[in-house]
């Protein structure tokens, strides 16, 4: 079968990382186009290397590009406020869109958890690199026992947080702490994230935090094998991703109740924590930007099952 055609707009790091993925990784997907809007951008002149059309006009210059109407996955590696004029500049033709800014302006989408119910929209989002990292954690943990609050701690290397992520850091934390809820289950949601300008950089290190019902150890064993197990299946994609250490639990009283939403208070709750690091996979980026090789790596299996769905229909 014959691959599709995909444009990347945002021709800084993450877009430019997603390019090189589809290129080796994909089966399904081949580059259309790379979109910028500096002309001097090592993205662009990357791709032109490489044989990809490009433009710095922006979604203007996309959509007037030979090839345009060829193009059905369009990813945006730009942010939160550019990706909602994108959007409507592109919202009549139809392109299947793969948002990888904070916007959300379509439903969350982590791949391992809720991935197949997206499958109907034409613009869904990536959440953050801190979301996929740690959202499946917390959806394995709701799988066994309801979670009344979790709480996660994205830690990133200072130098793998350009632009982009700098200028979106509220979006960040309020997307990620809203699907903590929406996908991964959560009663509350919170999020923080930490830019450590360590010498040298730090491999993206993620915390999950989970209060639940108190557990007998046999809830303890369920929650350990459901983490796990998710754990491996995020691996199938982002090959960096692991446990740091086995999964910690502790027995609490209403201390906790403060965290808690009302309706949910008990007298008794184990906190669960789970450490997780996320090593990049250094296609173009460095090891230690796991958070931006995470979102890559979500972003294509997203867009492969999306168009694998389409030609199901379509069939």
């Amino acid at each position: 079968m014959a691959k599709v055609k995909a444009a990347i707009i945002g021709s800084g790091n993450i877009g430019t990382d997603l390019m090189l993925k589809i290129m080796h990784l994909s089966d399904t997907l081949e580059m259309g186009a790379m979109v910028g809007i500096d002309p001097t951008s090592d993205g662009l002149a990357r791709a032109a290397r490489l044989g990809v059309p490009t433009t710095a006009d922006g979604v203007q210059g996309l959509i007037a590009l030979d090839g345009f109407d060829d193009i059905e996955v369009v990813f945006d590696a730009t942010s939160a406020g550019a990706h909602k004029a994108n959007a409507a500049a592109l919202e009549p033709y139809g392109k299947q869109l793969v948002d990888l800014t904070p916007a959300a302006i379509g439903p969350y989408v982590v791949p391992v958890v809720n991935l197949d119910a997206a499958l109907e929209h034409t613009n869904v989002n990536m959440v953050t690199c801190g979301g996929q990292a740690t959202i499946p954690v917390i959806a394995a943990i709701n799988s066994v026992a309801p979670v009344h609050y979790a709480e996660i701690v994205a830690s990133i290397a200072s130098k793998s947080a350009g632009p982009g992520t700098r200028a979106n850091i509220d979006e960040f934390t309020e997307t990620t702490s809203a699907a903590i809820e929406e996908v991964g289950g959560a009663a509350r949601g919170k999020a923080i994230i930490v830019l450590n300008p360590a010498e040298p950089p730090m491999i993206m290190r993620d915390t999950v935090l989970a209060v639940t019902d108190r557990l007998d150890e046999a809830g303890r064993a369920e929650v350990r094998a459901a983490v796990t197990a998710q754990v491996a299946r995020v691996a199938e994609y982002v090959p960096g991703y692991r446990l740091k250490q086995d999964v910690q639990f502790l027995d609490e009283g209403s201390e906790l109740d403060v965290l808690v939403p009302t309706r949910r208070r008990r007298d008794a709750y184990t906190r669960i924590s789970v450490f997780l690091e996320v090593q990049g996979a250094a296609m173009y980026l460095p090891e230690y930007a796991g958070n931006l090789d995470i979102m890559t790596s979500a972003a294509l299996r997203t867009a492969e099952r999306l168009v694998a769905n389409r030609q199901e229909a379509a069939a």
